[in-house]
């Protein structure tokens, strides 16, 4: 994974020290985590000790088990977010094996229940997230570029530009590129 807001070390070093701490918070050893997130034993001590950067579904999987969002975990370990968040300042995410990009456009807050994510999937991908961050997670997607198919509790949509859809997430979800053209989108997150 690689980070564009600094170095991608200091991210991926803080990301780390924050999974190791979410799990000690909740005494659990990495098996017992390895268990309730789906995440093998061995991926969750390397991304502890920052020796690799979890993709996107294992984050997602993390997430999942700790009731965070994953802008949420993300905004907690860099800087404190500021209320007017400027271009060069919104922190980049990617999963360049997946063919993702995502940038925290409106971070998470302390007192905000709302953020706001721009997703870029370059032609072809395809990531399947197998629970929700959060269940009953208010999503709206809006299409900015391309064409999107998403699956959400077992039903296909095909979004083109200019199109929104809006969810709450209970189960599975699946983004996939479904034209020859990156897809570019804008999603809208609100806790429950």
């Amino acid at each position: 994974m690689r980070h564009d807001d600094g170095p991608a070390d200091l991210v991926d070093t803080r990301l780390a020290a924050r999974l190791a701490e979410l799990r000690a918070e909740h005494g659990w050893s990495l098996g017992e985590l390895a268990e309730r997130s789906g995440v093998s034993r061995s991926t969750l001590s390397r991304a502890e000790r920052a020796e690799t950067s979890p993709t996107a579904a294992q984050l997602n999987r993390l997430c999942a088990v700790y009731g965070r969002t994953m802008s949420r975990l993300l905004g907690e370990v860099e800087a404190g977010p500021a209320l007017l968040v400027r271009a060069d300042e919104q922190p980049r995410w990617e999963d360049a094996d997946a063919g993702f990009v995502r940038r925290s456009v409106s971070p998470p807050h302390a007192g905000l229940r709302g953020e706001l994510v721009e997703g870029r999937l370059a032609p072809g991908a395809d990531i399947a997230y197998d629970r929700p961050p959060v269940p009953g997670l208010e999503q709206h997607l809006w299409v900015l570029a391309g064409e999107l198919g998403v699956t959400s509790q077992d039903v296909p949509h095909r979004l083109a530009a200019g199109d929104c859809l809006r969810m709450r997430v209970w189960g599975p979800t699946r983004f996939r590129c479904a034209g020859p053209r990156e897809a570019r989108y804008l999603l809208a997150v609100v806790l429950p």
